[in-house]
């Protein structure tokens, strides 16, 4: 069953100071058209620049996710993000008149609350997910960090982060999409930075935006009084004290707090792959850097699935959506010249069908009797069948129509096609449908393999 994109069903804003620079800034929300995805746009400079959230434009930066195109940079975008894929948007425009989004409260809490109140609008088009067919790593074993997608029927995500610091060694965290409880149990996780860091970031430029209230502190050594008086001093705080390892400014949501914001993070960043895909992430000690690089990893295995060459996945397991029989109610050929034996896929633009090749193809006894090799004309005329199954399918009475190929162009034939193998056609139309005349691009394989392809141009006509 499909499901449809989905966009905000109004717009909002939202106000505060960014984590490292300190400015206060405004960003707001807005619906955008289907296909859009996420956008950033930069209402403070001049001709108002946009910014594809995706991962072609990420950059390494110091503790935060960075987007840059054109010598303009965005920071700290993925706590948005995260709240845009955890609520399922598919697409929104976020107007932004600073360089960083505000950190708030160090969360995704105050974004997933403001979706929820103006709602969504579920739009026209399917929702085009990414399956993940085959494992995709990320490793830097400097960092001993490792990040694994594996293939399975919905979104999950493993965390893991371990730190040299007896009181935050190990955390675990998990997230299942289907459980729908990402406002609940992953939205509202700080960010968290260890005490021994807050100087040294605040020497290097960093956190200006940062103070006690937006972050978890871990304190995982001995404190002394005077430092305490210090960071006292210097964040306005009459009184600190430390409980459980972490100052007492802020109060755990959950025990695992810090594993579940690492696992926001990553969400976010994972956002950048511009899809929602379906698979099991694991994430060991992951940070933005190798998040942004498995966003990367993401969108190169997506273009490939969406070239026009790219060999499309059918399950042997499941039903075809049309056997032999359904195949002869929409096409008028019979034996032995009916060549497509199964449909898996029709739309308006795209039709996967298959073949299975056996030794009692009539036309073996010819071609050739010590080595059988299936015709090329055959193969093309199989690829232009299912040609003719994806434009009658669209037909009302289909049975009163034909297809009629007016021409053939650019056909290349790769590997020889044999008994034993089971040819995949796939055919998508290049341009929109004129006068009954339709135009298509068919690639057929074997395996992995094309074996051949060609450019056809056919004539819908009444026949009855």
């Amino acid at each position: 069953m499909s499901v449809k994109q989905v966009t905000l069903g109004g717009e909002f804003q939202l106000k505060g100071r960014g984590l490292h620079t300190g400015q206060e800034v405004c960003v707001t929300f807005k619906p955008a058209a289907e296909d859009t995805g996420y956008q950033i746009v930069r209402t403070d400079i001049e001709g108002n620049p946009v910014i594809p959230a995706t991962a072609a434009y990420a950059k390494d930066a110091d503790r935060s996710s960075c987007l840059e195109k054109d010598g303009i940079r965005i920071f700290t975008m993925e706590h948005a993000l995260a709240a845009l894929y955890g609520c399922g948007i598919d697409n929104c425009t976020m107007e932004l008149n600073g360089d960083e989004f505000p950190i708030l409260d160090g969360s995704a809490k105050y974004y997933v609350e403001q979706i929820a109140k103006v709602g969504t609008v579920e739009q026209s088009k399917d929702r085009n997910y990414f399956i993940v067919r085959e494992k995709i790593e990320y490793t830097n074993p400097e960092t001993g960090t490792k990040i694994t997608i594996l293939p399975d029927s919905e979104f999950n995500v493993n965390t893991l982060i371990s730190y040299d610091s007896p009181y935050l060694a190990m955390q675990y965290a998990t997230y299942q999409a289907s459980d729908n409880n990402f406002a609940a149990e992953v939205a509202p996780c700080r960010t968290f930075v260890f005490l021994r860091e807050v100087e040294p970031l605040l020497a290097a430029g960093l956190i200006k935006g940062g103070d006690l209230s937006n972050a978890i502190v871990i304190v995982d050594k001995e404190i002394s009084d005077e430092d305490i008086a210090r960071l006292c001093e210097k964040f306005g705080y009459e009184n600190l004290e430390v409980q459980q390892g972490v100052l007492n400014t802020i109060k755990l949501q959950f025990d695992n707090e810090p594993a579940r914001h690492k696992m926001l993070d990553l969400i976010g960043d994972l956002a950048l792959c511009g899809r929602f895909f379906k698979g099991r992430v694991i994430a060991e000690r992951s940070g933005h850097k190798a998040n942004t690089a498995m966003a990367k990893k993401l969108m190169t295995k997506i273009a490939a699935t969406e070239k026009d060459d790219a060999v499309p996945f059918i399950d042997w397991n499941a039903t075809p959506l049309m056997d032999i029989n359904k195949i002869k109610s929409l096409l008028p050929h019979r034996p032995p010249f009916l060549l497509v034996d199964r449909i898996f896929h029709v739309s308006e633009n795209c039709v996967i069908g298959s073949k299975s090749v056996t030794m009692n193809e009539p036309f073996f006894v010819g071609h050739f009797p010590n080595q059988p090799v299936m015709p090329g004309v055959l193969i093309v005329e199989a690829m232009a069948q299912c040609g003719g199954i994806m434009v009658l399918s669209g037909v009302e009475d289909p049975e009163n129509y034909s297809t009629f190929f007016m021409k053939i162009d650019n056909v290349k034939f790769r590997k020889m096609v044999v008994p034993g193998d089971t040819i995949v056609f796939k055919l998508i139309t290049t341009a929109p449908t004129r006068r009954g005349v339709v135009s298509m691009k068919g690639f057929a394989f074997v395996g992995k393999n094309l074996v051949a392809e060609g450019e056809f141009m056919a004539q819908v006509a009444k026949t009855k």
